[in-house]
């Protein structure tokens, strides 16, 4: 899907992705243990038991695990596009083991100060199709 992509190449309306993921409890360790930098024990994000104690139906993808999926889905659309800014607003609780699908679509273009600018919405949503994770992005390309 990577290829190199200028701003003229882009119309308002063009989906990104979708990327299809899943995530397991070893990825959310190895993440946590990185983003964390040390061993984080058990937990919410690493245990069923310890999610099911605090009420989830079980253990959930950690926030910034998510944002940064969402970030990958932007930055590995094309070689040429930057990520700029990322917003996103949790809706939902993200399962570890399920199919998750990551898409955007382009919902404005301008040249700001210089800066070739893609306006995008991106979002995450489970295989029944409920959106856990909206969001608002501002993805950079070359102009040509």
């Amino acid at each position: 899907m990577k290829k190199e992509l200028y701003f003229d190449d882009v119309e308002i309306g063009d989906d990104i992705g979708p990327v299809e993921r899943s995530v397991n409890v070893e990825q959310v360790v190895r993440f946590l243990s990185v983003h964390q930098g040390r061993d984080i024990g058990t937990n919410r994000f690493t245990s069923e038991e310890a999610a099911k104690k605090e009420g989830l139906p079980g253990a959930i993808v950690p926030g910034a695990m998510n944002i940064a999926m969402m970030s990958t889905l932007l930055t590995g659309w094309s070689d040429t596009a930057r990520l700029k800014k990322l917003d996103v607003v949790f809706r939902g609780m993200v399962p570890h083991n399920k199919t998750l699908k990551l898409a955007g679509i382009v919902t404005d273009k301008d040249v700001v100060d210089g800066e070739a600018r893609l306006e995008c919405d991106v979002f995450l949503e489970n295989d029944e199709g409920t959106r856990l994770i909206i969001g608002n992005a501002i993805v950079l390309l070359p102009q040509r």
